[in-house]
């Protein structure tokens, strides 16, 4: 499987983390674009903040498509790139992006490394409120929601 792993201060671009998917063998490509939006549960965002533990983020991104080898062994590609520093409304934070003969397998692996990303790389964000305030948002999501991201699991879909 060829993987491209990456934490960025540059802006990602999808053509860029496409292109480095691509195979001749794939039959489909899945791309998982998370953005910044405007407003969390209402309340206008005015831009991100992200931070990020590098060596051990990129150690998890390995992990993780260590895991997607093992179960869904025809994946031929995997890119997963994330965004650190200030990020406004409209920016592209994480791009993970799946190649593999088939889609079905494309979109389970895609789900399965975007979900255990978010559970368990050491990638914080800090949301900046149109008011002036602002709050930090931990990686602990998996803790609440009693799911094992050590195991590769199509329905591990909790935010």
């Amino acid at each position: 499987m060829k993987t491209d792993f990456a934490i960025k201060f540059a802006p990602l671009t999808l053509s860029d983390a496409y292109q480095r998917a691509d195979d001749s063998g794939n039959g489909a490509i899945v791309v998982m674009s998370g953005m910044v939006r405007d407003n969390t549960d209402g309340q206008p965002v005015n831009y991100l903040e992200y931070q990020a533990y590098e060596p051990m983020a990129l150690q998890v991104f390995r992990q993780i498509g260590s895991q997607i080898q093992q179960h869904w062994s025809d994946i031929r590609s995997l890119v997963i790139h994330h965004r650190i520093g200030k990020l406004t409304v409209g920016e592209i934070s994480v791009l993970v992006v799946v190649g593999c003969p088939h889609r079905g397998e494309a979109f389970e692996a895609c789900q399965y490394a975007i979900d255990t990303l978010k559970h368990t790389a050491p990638i914080w964000k800090k949301e900046h409120w149109q008011d002036g305030t602002s709050t930090w948002v931990s990686i602990g999501a998996c803790e609440e929601a009693e799911c094992d991201p050590n195991q590769p699991l199509a329905a591990n879909t909790s935010n």
